[in-house]
């Protein structure tokens, strides 16, 4: 079975120490729906993060 991921967005923000918390919330609340939410720090700019929404 193949699984295929596809990016809906992507948004770049200011980082902020909680911020993963409210992409478990999401990625909790919304896995049923075929969406998966990422958050990684910017390799340019540590000041900022890169959030993403995936269609699974």
């Amino acid at each position: 079975m193949e699984s295929k991921i596809e990016v809906l967005t992507t948004v770049n923000v200011s980082y902020q120490e909680d911020l993963y918390k409210v992409v478990d919330a999401l990625n909790r609340t919304l896995k049923h729906n075929n969406l998966m939410f990422g958050l990684a720090l910017d390799k340019e700019d540590q000041t900022k993060a890169v959030f993403t929404i995936y269609k699974t």
